[in-house]
């Protein structure tokens, strides 16, 4: 009965209010009558403002979807999920890989051989001299080029201390380098190694003791050269590279030429830890970025990350606007100290120059963010000249408008969705998010520290009635941190059974028993937090009164807040200054999960804000990152999810399915060979993105007859 009270009474609190703004909003119709350029402006709602408009510092679902229009990454993928050049044209992948010569090592049938020798037992496997499996051919097949690199000498300096409050000892490590042998492959081959231990002996590799090659100047540090040797001198090295060519004449909005080096530049930003950028772990395997000449980029990985391509959807920065010198300048401007001042502080974090399809123009903070159309974008102007985002933090405000054309679109709310798919003035599109929404857990503050409470917790609330009463059916359960629709979901794992009987048990197994008054307490302490989260999400405060109600029936005493959403992101998330939340992540194809649930991103401004921390865990993670092959890696991800499904760090709820409406004005256009406008219909992607065409947008006075392709 709670749920069905709290629907009820949840809109008729504030009908009045917004009735009241309903009826000084002009309609579509008194805006194109008075001011025709209305059909040339696309206007949207956001029920939270923007952060800061910087794609490599951002990571607020407001900030990036104005991002992805002032600004452009060198890739990105079309309409059936494939890569295709942006601010790049081409681009090719292959692999450099090496491995120490082990002198020390029996080769089968050669016994102990240097550098060269080995070259040449390894060309005999290439030429079929030697009897291999077909793996191996099919390694030996991918190598286009072998050489020797010569052996050599050189010194490393660590700094190193046996407690934090003693001062650095200056480590000096000279590294006598043994000779190495450098391949130049076709392709990514993770199994090139493994293989060729079929020719060179199954412990070649394992047997190359790197610490042998080193000698360190203090003997206090002895113990640390196995550990240096690891770092310093590997066995073998995957070094996989991806050389992007660039598109020529593309320009920033302010006039400036792109090039390689913006590209370098965007890395390095990210990378710079002054900049606090959550997007570090995406670009931490990157051993170096080379800028080839104006129009290619060489970047050279550490290790195997089979994800990598897909980063380089990143925005890219104008490096002009932001180095080092510009930088300088305006922390002087500004009175501060050039050495502390970062992006975060920049003014170009309010004021963005990008190369993407709309120029940035005016940002009111809590009221609207406005871009005009750059006429000069590499891949023709959008047909919309304009385009707004209102800041409209309720959602039946944006119903009305959108009723009113005074916003173009709206994202349907469940009870609305078998109503508006019937109107006949406008055009719908659904499907299942590639996302989901959660309850997370602080586990760095008691009582989340302890995973029967959080499995406890999740077991209270009846998530079947959020679906059927607060999305009306409009969402399925998950159980764990992908995306459903992908084979990488494990379809297996059952969801948490709605039990509060068995949660007082689990609850009591910690320690909490309910006193006199009927709260659960532990060593006289009563079990008690805050739940919170952001303004302008009907939903999520569903949620929210839901669980606080579901706890109180078991004893748990439950605080909620409902925050603005910048105050909600800026100041609790980003600074993980809270005991719980309700939110959401919107989650891309690709299944790699290290941003969100690796133990090294749980600090301030990284989004393993809940601070999950589990050692298999985070080996399953790199496995999947560096895995090349599809069924191993979703054999990974099965594990993975299972394990966080276990430790429960999320409650998880549902992914929502989603219904987003438009009017049906609004068409493709398009040109035939002679110049003549050809309208055709949105249609939606195989991922349900139905605004991949965006610029080809626009409004049109009266319903179109469609093009035959239409």
């Amino acid at each position: 009965m709670t749920v069905r009270r709290f629907l009820i009474l949840a809109p008729t609190v504030v009908i009045a209010f917004l009735l009241q703004s309903y009826f000084w909003v002009p309609t579509y119709e008194e805006q194109t009558r008075g001011n025709p350029r209305r059909l040339n402006e696309y206007i949207t709602a956001s029920i939270g403002d923007a952060s800061i408009l910087n794609p490599i510092l951002s990571s607020d679902t407001a900030s990036s979807d104005i991002e992805s229009m002032v600004f452009e990454g060198l890739i990105d993928r079309d309409e059936d999920l494939r890569f295709r050049g942006r601010l790049a044209t081409s681009w090719n992948v292959y692999e450099e890989a090496y491995f120490y010569v082990n002198e020390n090592a029996n080769i089968p049938g050669v016994g102990r051989a240097g550098g060269q020798e080995v070259v040449n037992l390894l060309q005999r496997a290439r030429v079929g001299d030697l009897p291999v499996s077909s793996e191996t051919k099919t390694s030996f097949d991918n190598i286009e080029e072998i050489t020797v690199i010569p052996a050599r000498e050189f010194s490393v300096t660590r700094g190193e201390k046996e407690d934090k409050d003693e001062e650095l000892t200056m480590v000096t490590i000279r590294v006598q380098v043994p000779s190495r042998l450098k391949f130049v492959l076709k392709r990514v081959d993770q199994d090139l190694f493994k293989n060729l231990l079929i020719v060179l002996g199954k412990d070649y590799f394992s047997s190359f003791r790197g610490e042998d090659h080193l000698s360190i100047d203090h003997d206090e540090w002895q113990w640390k050269k196995a550990e240096y040797a690891k770092e310093i001198l590997p066995a073998t090295e995957h070094n996989p590279v991806v050389v992007f060519h660039l598109r020529q004449g593309v320009r920033f909005h302010d006039g400036h030429l792109f090039d390689a080096n913006d590209v370098k530049f965007t890395f390095e930003a990210i990378m710079n830890p002054k900049n606090l950028s959550p997007r570090i772990a995406d670009y931490e395997p990157v051993k170096q970025v080379d800028v080839v000449d104006p129009l290619t980029v060489r970047i050279v990985y550490k290790r195997l990350y089979s994800p990598a391509l897909g980063t380089w959807g990143m925005g890219v920065l104008p490096e002009h606007l932001l180095n080092d010198e510009t930088m300088k300048k305006e922390a002087l401007r500004l009175g501060k100290d050039p050495e502390e001042f970062s992006m975060r502080q920049s003014s170009f974090g309010r004021h963005p120059i990008g190369c993407g399809p709309f120029v940035f123009r005016e940002w009111k903070s809590d009221q609207y963010i406005f871009l005009e159309r750059f006429e000069d974008y590499w891949d023709g102007a959008p047909n919309y000249e304009r385009y707004t985002c209102r800041i409209v933090p309720d959602l039946l405000t944006q119903e009305m408008e959108f009723y009113a054309g005074t916003v173009d679109s709206y994202s349907v709310q469940p009870h609305q969705v078998q109503r508006l798919r019937e109107d006949p003035k406008y055009q719908s599109f659904s499907g299942l998010s590639f996302g989901y929404t959660y309850i997370g857990y602080n586990m760095r503050r008691e009582p989340f520290n302890d995973s029967r409470v959080r499995r406890a917790l999740g077991m209270a609330i009846d998530v079947k009635k959020i679906i059927d009463y607060v999305l009306y059916g409009q969402g399925e359960r998950i159980t764990g941190p992908f995306v459903k629709q992908t084979a990488h979901y494990n379809q297996r794992i059952e969801p948490l059974p709605y039990d509060p009987e068995g949660a007082l048990r689990l609850l009591e197994h910690a320690g909490w028993t309910r006193n006199q008054d009927g709260w659960l307490e532990k060593n006289g302490k009563k079990l008690q937090f805050t739940l919170i989260t952001n303004h302008g999400n009907d939903l999520r405060k569903a949620v929210l009164a839901i669980a606080q109600d579901a706890w109180k029936k078991i004893g748990i005493y439950v605080r909620t807040d409902v925050l603005e959403w910048s105050v909600f992101i800026q100041e609790r998330v980003d600074k993980t200054d809270f005991d719980a939340i309700v939110l959401g992540w919107r989650m891309g194809i690709e299944p790699d999960l290290y941003q969100i649930w690796h133990s090294s991103q749980t600090n301030p401004h990284q989004l393993n804000f809940v601070g999950f921390k589990d050692q298999k865990a985070d080996d399953l993670i790199i496995k999947t990152r560096q895995e090349y092959d599809y069924d191993k890696q979703v054999e990974y991800c099965h594990q993975l999810h299972e394990i966080i499904a276990r430790e429960q760090p999320y409650t998880f709820l549902y992914a929502g399915k989603w219904t987003a409406v438009l009017d049906k004005r609004i068409v493709i256009k398009d040109m035939d060979a002679r110049g003549n406008p050809i309208y055709k219909k949105i249609s939606p992607t195989k991922t349900g993105n139905f605004t991949f065409y965006f610029n080809n947008w626009i409004k049109l006075p009266e319903m179109p007859t469609f093009s035959a392709e239409g």
